[in-house]
């Protein structure tokens, strides 16, 4: 038999008339799959009294398979083997040439003629097509010992079968998502073919100086559908292509940097999977880091603090700040920024809305206000849209803020017009 260790091909425009479904055999997979269809099997195969159960899939002219469960631990075949269709019992029961049911195959002359018969041995079968809601096969679900066995009749079959439409359905969900991911990795591909996105520069103010600080850089996408800056991150992270895609942001963004003045900073949002991978660092090689901050949002979490750190600590040292994102609207907003140690705290919206008139939001921003003044960070209000929110927000302390009160984000021309004499703070 040949090993098949191939993934499924997400290449944009890709044609597959039935995609693969390549699952471990191990029980502990991440895929929900894995952990249903080998339950079905130990299930279905301990019932029978078999010593192997697997699911196969058609595919091309030959038998893969796909989901393994043997009552020894060195089964005949192993998941993504493969052989010869023509040469299969699946294909044989399939067109009907051979009954779902053999309870001894050495007495069965059709059975004699496949080579498995006496290689294996084969001694009872069952074995029963797993279709799919339009009517095609995707392959089957079978079950065999070495030896034959007398006992089994019609109901144990009528459970195969059973069992064969509940795994059906479990393949097609799995194919529909898979179909799902093609057509966003197309998606995403595309886009970023077409530089479908563009930089957008929001002014981060001094309330008190009157001033602007710096910009953060946010991208807009232009690519059809018309989908937010989140969706199109995420997607393009849950198929492999989010590093692509948010360097490419940084880059575009870092390319206009040269249109500021040189007091004014450049703040970008990144992930911390992208700095830990060394891409971060591989984008910024060139940079004036002094000008440069990381935004790092507390809604991803960060599984190794000291790595991270790490990872930060060159660039840091050269000048580049650190911001937390988003804080308080996360998990663990304290716990968060102490491990950081960052040098900006940025309030998030869900805190800085209607801050003037909620007492438990300007409670829970004084609190982090008051714990940035005990580490060492500066506060950064967003999202401030009234006056009386950025009024609030400086009596509590607070003297940067951003929002669309103070300026919505623009591009880097009028960015950079904002910043020409004669200037007027906000």
């Amino acid at each position: 038999m040949d090993r098949d260790d191939a993934r499924p091909d997400l290449t944009p425009g890709a044609q597959s008339p039935m995609p693969d479904i390549f699952l471990s055999a191990s029980r502990t997979g991440d895929a929900p799959l894995d952990v249903i269809v080998l339950d079905a099997l130990r299930a279905i195969r301990e019932h029978l009294g078999m010593e192997v159960a697997f699911v196969s899939q058609f595919r091309d002219g030959r038998r893969y398979f796909r989901f393994i469960d043997s009552a020894t631990g060195s089964p005949p075949v192993a998941v993504g083997d493969s052989d010869p269709l023509e040469e299969s019992y699946c294909q044989y029961v399939v067109d009907g040439r051979l009954p779902e049911l053999i309870r001894d195959a050495s007495q069965v002359p059709v059975a004699l003629e496949l080579p498995a018969t006496t290689a294996l041995p084969v001694g009872a079968h069952l074995s029963v097509a797993l279709r799919l809601s339009d009517g095609r096969v995707y392959g089957t679900i079978c079950c065999f010992s070495s030896k034959p066995d007398p006992t089994l009749n019609e109901r144990d079959l009528a459970l195969l079968h059973l069992f064969a439409n509940f795994v059906s359905q479990q393949i097609e969900r799995r194919l529909a998502a898979d179909r799902d991911r093609q057509a966003m990795a197309e998606r995403v591909t595309a886009m970023l073919g077409a530089g479908a996105f563009s930089v957008v520069y929001q002014p981060i103010f001094h309330l008190v100086e009157g001033r602007i600080l710096g910009f953060e850089a946010l991208t807009r996408f232009s690519a059809e559908p018309a989908r937010s800056p989140d969706v199109w991150f995420g997607e393009a992270a849950e198929v492999g292509l989010g590093e692509q895609l948010e360097m490419a942001a940084v880059g575009k963004a870092l390319a206009r940097l040269d249109r500021l003045p040189a007091g004014v900073y450049l703040s970008l949002n990144v992930s911390p999977t992208h700095l830990l991978s060394g891409a971060v660092a591989r984008s910024l090689e060139g940079a004036p880091l002094g000008r440069i901050v990381l935004e790092v949002t507390e809604h991803v979490p960060i599984t190794d603090y000291p790595r991270f750190m790490a990872a930060l600590e060159p660039l840091r040292r050269r000048g580049l700040r650190l911001a937390v994102d988003d804080a308080g609207a996360g998990y663990a907003s304290f716990s968060h920024i102490l491990q950081l140690g960052p040098d900006l705290i940025k309030l998030d919206v869900t805190l800085t809305r209607n801050v003037d008139a909620d007492r438990t939001r300007r409670s829970l921003a004084a609190a982090l206000i008051r714990f940035a003044e005990e580490t060492g960070s500066r506060i950064i209000a967003e999202g401030v849209e009234t006056v009386a929110e950025r009024d609030a927000l400086q009596g509590l302390g607070v003297d940067m803020a951003q929002g669309y009160l103070l300026g919505r984000p623009m591009p880097i021309a009028e960015a950079a017009a904002l910043l020409r004499p004669p200037y007027e703070g906000p």
